[in-house]
């Protein structure tokens, strides 16, 4: 018998929705009052791959999520403290019986919390039950029949939010020390919370998508264009399932077929990255090819430092970098450029990179980020190396230079052909412009000629090493899809 009052948990991580949640809708079938809670952790606050921006994302989130949680009579409570320690307080005034949560393909810090959280659910018998998230399976040794058990999933029912005020632990008798929500609109950063996130989608899918794959590698165009949905299905406010299924929908009404079936492959694409993480995530810490754990890249901190407050001299790369570090969003390709530029071009260990961007990225996936990175990084042995020209990529995407005169307004004032390679004017068409380059802009800090030469040799004498070549055929065995039917080359 026990003395206490007897209540489930429902822990929100990334995971921040109420509608097609099947964790939170099964604890609140499960006829115990439920407690719903989201905690913020100081270990993960000081980690070096978050932001202020991603914590404003997520009070945003619980703030949209408590305002339709209302009629219900609870509220997600928000405390602050790590996982163990608040629920061993929680423990003090109530017999837990379940913890539901989502699987958290995560950081080694939220793997290592995770392992923290069931040894405590052991010791105090408390069952916890995790459930599948977006699609990606743990436990999986390779990806045999992987895509049909994400189409699967993606073709299941949508889990309706159905709840009565009497499956919730009254809010008066909860009696935690709430941590304020510090909610604040920051210009130029989308907002999170479902309500957000399905206007977004809806806009896509009702007239932005008619542009999706002339813009997608555009670096303006694909602010306007592409679904901008990343952060939503980063941090959970839409489910990959839910977007996926309305995106089929809209096909069936007269969208775009060519559009909508791009979009939604690349939903799969993105849990086959998630996927990849999952089942290795030491790729946070080294290369996943054993093979490039000893390539040779001294540390240049006056390199880095212009990466990363656009200095590099080079417009389209200078203009993408300080975008993303104001606004939180860059296209896919411009993500790979810079990434490329940084680790190719500049030479620099990716891991001396990947945290910054992390921090920059509003739409910050660990599952997402550590396999791109690499990938971009030339490090798998299983992809092409890929080593991207930045002005070629300007002349390509940015032609009239719209992109970089918004982000570099030294700029602004010269003609095109300047804007895209101001290093070609002559010393007096600089005093004619007004302009001195290394001045008024940085001259460019590397000879991407020889760069590029450089570190093609090195890539390509690489992969023809034992251990790459070996490494490249587990991985290939481990982590592609059979037919290897992938826009990033699995």
């Amino acid at each position: 018998m026990h003395s206490k009052p007897i209540i489930n948990v429902f822990w929100f991580k990334r995971d921040l929705r109420i509608l097609d949640n099947e964790g939170l809708q099964n604890a609140i079938e499960s006829n115990t009052p439920l407690l719903l809670l989201y905690i913020f952790e100081p270990s993960l606050e000081r980690n070096p791959h978050y932001h202020k921006r991603h914590w404003n994302f997520i009070a945003q989130s619980i703030e949209n999520l408590n305002q339709d949680l209302n009629p219900y009579k609870t509220k997600i409570q928000c405390v602050r403290g790590e996982a163990t320690e608040v629920l061993e307080e929680l423990g003090k005034t109530w017999h837990i019986k379940t913890l539901f949560s989502m699987q958290e393909t995560g950081l080694n810090c939220t793997y290592d919390r995770d392992k923290k959280v069931k040894k405590w659910c052991d010791s105090k018998k408390v069952h916890w039950v995790e459930h599948i998230n977006n699609g990606v399976f743990r436990g999986l040794a390779n990806r045999a029949h992987w895509r049909d058990y994400w189409t699967n999933y993606m073709k299941q029912s949508i889990r309706p939010f159905t709840a009565t005020e009497k499956d919730f632990v009254p809010i008066q008798d909860i009696q935690l020390k709430e941590q304020p929500l510090q909610l604040k609109k920051i210009a130029g950063i989308q907002e999170g919370g479902t309500k957000k996130g399905i206007a977004y989608l809806e806009s896509f899918l009702k007239t932005r998508h008619k542009k999706y794959q002339q813009s997608i590698s555009k670096p303006e165009a694909a602010r306007l264009h592409c679904g901008r949905v990343s952060p939503y299905l980063a941090w959970g406010n839409l489910s990959v399932r839910y977007v996926w299924q309305r995106a089929k929908q809209a096909k069936s009404l007269g969208a775009s077929a060519f559009q909508i079936n791009a979009f939604t492959s690349r939903l799969r694409w993105q849990a086959h990255f998630i996927q990849k993480f999952e089942m290795e995530t030491q790729m946070e810490f080294r290369s996943v090819n054993k093979g490039y754990h000893n390539i040779n890249k001294v540390i240049n901190t006056n390199f880095i430092d212009a990466w990363k407050q656009g200095k590099t001299g080079y417009p389209l790369v200078d203009a993408c970098m300080r975008c993303v570090v104001e606004t939180g969003y860059l296209n896919f390709r411009m993500r790979a450029m810079v990434v490329s530029f940084f680790t190719h071009h500049l030479w620099q260990p990716w891991q001396s990179g990947v945290q910054f961007l992390g921090r920059q990225f509003l739409d910050f996936e660990p599952g997402i980020h550590y396999p791109q990175f690499q990938m971009q990084a030339g490090e798998t042995g299983i992809n092409l190396v890929r080593i991207y020209n930045p002005t070629k990529n300007a002349l390509e995407h940015d032609p009239d230079g719209n992109f970089i005169r918004k982000w570099i307004p030294e700029l602004a004032e010269l003609p095109t052909v300047f804007v895209l390679e101001p290093w070609t004017m002559t010393e007096i068409e600089q005093q004619g412009y007004g302009f001195i380059l290394g001045e008024n802009y940085p001259r460019p800090i590397i000879d991407i000629k020889k760069t590029y030469k450089y570190a093609s040799n090195v890539l390509w004498q690489m992969r023809r090493n034992a251990i790459v070549r070996n490494e490249s055929r587990r991985i290939v065995a481990k982590h592609t899809l059979p037919d290897r039917e992938n826009i990033m080359d699995a």
